[in-house]
């Protein structure tokens, strides 16, 4: 039996078609972004809440949400908090900056190297709160970069370490973390965990704009709809912190 040649080239266009619409099936289909777990929301006031860690067999990846209008940060694995503590985010004029970020680089021992102390060639101090961009040191002395230590880098010169923490924005940029708070941080953070930073718990809404019928339900939106960035090999900023 001969085909007739008017059909001939039917023979390869029909499973040409099979094959282009299998490899379109398996495709992988675009996931959408994941939510940052949602801190809770208490009447307590963030400055009379005690600084905890309860992540003991508690499975999940990590996820950190700092809530800058509370001074908190909160400690996910999945969608448990097992950790909340105080901070002390950037003040006026350094403030720390909001958005989407994963943490970067992890140095138990950091220091920075922006901020510090200057002394003299006979190791007397010239000055206690140097900024390196602004003052020099003098020949023969030296410059002790401000200790960060459990330093999590998440941001360009930002980043989550331990310090002092007052229950207001008092650093030069990074956001602060009690001493006994700090290790918990580090410790249960990888290289690529995400940080969220957030102004505050309460959907923004802008004067005249009537809210979203989610916000009237109490339900809790986001302030933003990107997906945090991956974590790369940029070079480090200046450290804003101390």
């Amino acid at each position: 039996m001969f085909l007739d040649p008017r059909f001939r080239p039917l023979l390869f266009a029909v499973p040409a078609l099979i094959i282009l619409s299998g490899c379109a099936s398996l495709r992988p289909s675009k996931r959408p972004a994941p939510k940052p777990p949602r801190p809770p929301v208490s009447e307590v006031p963030a400055s009379a809440r005690k600084s905890y860690w309860n992540a003991q067999a508690v499975e999940g990846a990590p996820w950190i949400v700092i809530v800058l209008g509370e001074q908190r940060a909160f400690f996910f694995k999945g969608q448990t908090l097992v950790g909340e503590s105080k901070v002390s985010s950037g003040k006026k004029r350094f403030e720390t900056p909001a958005g989407e970020y994963r943490v970067l680089q992890k140095d138990k021992n950091h220091a920075s190297n922006l901020y510090g102390k200057i002394f003299a060639e006979d190791g007397s101090l010239i000055l206690g709160d140097a900024d390196t961009s602004k003052h020099k040191v003098p020949p023969g002395g030296s410059f002790a970069g401000a200790k960060m230590p459990y330093f999590l880098r998440f941001h360009g010169g930002y980043g989550l370490h331990a310090g002092r923490v007052p229950n207001y924005p008092a650093s030069h940029g990074c956001v602060r973390l009690p001493a006994h708070m700090a290790p918990h941080f580090f410790e249960h953070a990888s290289l690529g965990t995400p940080v969220s930073v957030i102004s505050s718990l309460t959907p923004e809404v802008s004067p005249g704009q009537k809210p979203e019928p989610a916000m009237k339900t109490g339900e809790f939106r986001w302030p933003w709809q990107r997906t945090a960035p991956a974590a790369g090999g940029r070079p480090a900023a200046p450290d804003r912190a101390s």
